[in-house]
């Protein structure tokens, strides 16, 4: 009987080790998988937070760039509007000198014909001061179509003739362009 005690000792024995050999091996490997899964987790987690901060760093990068081109363009448009008329104003001085040169040698005894020869003069390189820049008077002659694109009606007046009817009867002040561009549209009065 002792033998047979002893064998089932050994079997309770091995039974009692086996088993939680099984547990340790089950628990191990189910420790394991809940250790890995979190892993996997965690890594997949670190991996978006840093594509997240990447793309945050891009776009505070890809702002602060547009601000600052941003502020730049701006600041050389307002350089560029300042400045703009520069060279049409270094134009025209020469005419300011003429102005008062002639103003300066105008006395009551100066003869009338040579002050209208100095002033003849200034006009003409002022006219074509303006014309150097692009400045191109609009045409607006009696008896000539008027035009919505280049006209103004101040008034209609009955027309003196039947030919101008719905023509230009009289033009009160000059339009102008400025490369093609409309800058005062001439201001005609019409004939109904």
């Amino acid at each position: 009987m002792a033998k047979n005690n002893k064998k089932a000792d050994k079997k309770s024995e091995e039974t009692v080790v086996e088993e939680p050999q099984i547990n340790n091996e089950e628990n191990t490997v189910e420790n394991e998988e809940t250790k890995e899964e979190p892993k996997e987790e965690l890594s997949a987690e670190e991996k978006l937070q840093a594509e997240v901060s990447e793309s945050k760093d891009k776009y505070l990068r890809l702002y602060s760039e547009f601000e600052n081109f941003r502020r730049r363009t701006s600041k050389e448009k307002l350089e560029l509007i300042s400045s703009a008329n520069e060279s049409l104003l270094q134009a025209l001085l020469p005419v300011l000198d003429d102005f008062e040169r002639a103003e300066q040698s105008i006395t009551e005894e100066a003869d009338i014909k040579s002050v209208k020869e100095g002033v003849d003069l200034i006009y003409n390189k002022f006219k074509s001061i303006l014309e150097q820049k692009g400045i191109k008077k609009i045409e607006a002659d009696k008896g000539s179509e008027f035009d919505v694109e280049y006209h103004e009606a101040i008034t209609q007046i009955p027309a003196p003739e039947e030919s101008l009817k719905g023509k230009i009867v009289d033009v009160v002040e000059k339009g102008y362009q400025l490369n093609d561009k409309v800058i005062r549209f001439a201001k005609v009065v019409t004939g109904a």
